[in-house]
């Protein structure tokens, strides 16, 4: 266990920006904390560099990615189909199955050293659940956990059961990439092109589905507002503004 926590987070907004850039600065990031811990292992715990975290927002393009324990098959579209739609296709190294990305919705890519916290994936994965669950909660949304299937669920257990936030990581040397997707004003036509998260009796659904209006730019803004804020509570940390 590291014995000189820092639990403040670095948060940036990336915007727009392609899936593959973005995933480059995540691996990137989790490798300059990977190296800082690999030279602490060296020295003595007084002499030890801090650790950082950080926090991405970011919206990508239409993107499909498929997790390194995912089914091919569940990408209903061919590339003929891929080009029609403007969307690619990528194979990535985090845990889950398929899933979409796209324009309005937020996603979240914590690279936290969890040395800082507390060493427990699955915990992890809950407090993530958790950081969704209370922003939703603003909006009169209840979320709930699905047994076995991570994410952020409404009407679990139910015939009309949909997913509102999809999530998949990664670890490694206890430092987090990837992350989770909340669908806020998605176009979810997008996902009728694949099993999503491998799922088939399961529907998927926004924000905007639920609440029957378009989050404003605005409003937007206040969403994101309103997980950082959750995050940092969930997680009790600091978080710095780059």
């Amino acid at each position: 266990m590291n014995t000189n926590q820092n639990k403040s987070v670095e948060f940036e907004d990336l915007g727009v920006k392609e899936y593959q850039p973005a995933w480059d600065y995540q691996e990137q990031l989790m490798k300059n904390i990977i190296d800082t811990k690999i030279k602490n292992r060296d020295l003595p715990a007084e002499q030890h560099s801090t650790t950082p975290n950080h926090l991405l927002f970011v919206e990508h393009p239409h993107v499909y990615t498929l997790g390194k324990s995912g089914h091919e098959e569940n990408m209903l579209a061919g590339l003929d189909k891929l080009k029609e739609i403007d969307a690619t296709f990528v194979k990535v190294n985090r845990g889950g199955d398929i899933t979409y990305h796209g324009y309005g919705q937020v996603v979240g890519y914590p690279i936290l050293d969890l040395e800082n916290f507390f060493t427990d994936i699955h915990l992890y994965m809950r407090n993530l659940e958790e950081v969704i669950i209370r922003t939703i909660a603003e909006y009169g949304i209840k979320g709930e956990r699905s047994p076995g299937e991570t994410g952020v669920w409404l009407d679990v257990g139910k015939p009309y059961a949909r997913k509102m936030c999809a999530m998949g990581v990664k670890a490694s040397r206890w430092v987090t990439l990837h992350g989770f997707a909340l669908n806020v004003n998605t176009d979810m036509r997008y996902f009728e092109y694949i099993i999503p998260c491998g799922i088939k009796d399961k529907q998927v659904t926004s924000l905007k589905r639920e609440l029957e209006r378009e989050l404003t730019p605005e409003e937007m803004e206040e969403l994101k507002a309103k997980i950082r804020r959750h995050f940092a509570d969930v997680f009790q940390a600091e978080l710095i503004y780059k």
